[in-house]
């Protein structure tokens, strides 16, 4: 169950990454203390002056609205795709399999262009 855990934190601080600028600053100190510090509720409880069951429920409320901008934007699962399709580009070119690096390459280009075009 740790292991699960920790991956929940993960992607809590990645989709933060893109979207916590759309928390309140106390639901971003909440979550970077949980996510990135790994500071249990009740270290998180005295730091911010609040219980533990508002720490709860701000990492909760926080968590939710994260998933929901990504949900409705997907800026968080465009970037893994590009990073990954960048990452099998250059394996490609370390191969000198330059044919499917110019594909991959394409497609990531083709990607960004309907991106572009859906703004």
């Amino acid at each position: 169950m740790a292991q699960e855990d920790l991956r929940k934190k993960v992607d809590l601080a990645f989709l933060s990454a893109f979207y916590g600028g759309l928390l309140t600053e106390k639901q971003r100190r909440v979550l970077s203390l949980h996510c990135e510090e790994d500071l249990s509720l009740g270290e998180i409880a005295a730091d911010v002056g609040i219980s533990r069951q508002a720490v709860h429920e701000t990492i909760t409320r926080a968590a939710t609205r994260l998933n929901e901008m990504e949900a409705s934007l997907g800026v968080a699962s465009r970037f893994r795709q590009m990073e990954s399709g960048l990452e099998e580009a250059l394996g490609a070119l370390k191969q000198k399999d330059y044919a499917r690096a110019e594909q991959l390459l394409t497609d990531l280009l083709a990607l960004d262009q309907e991106e572009n075009n859906g703004l």
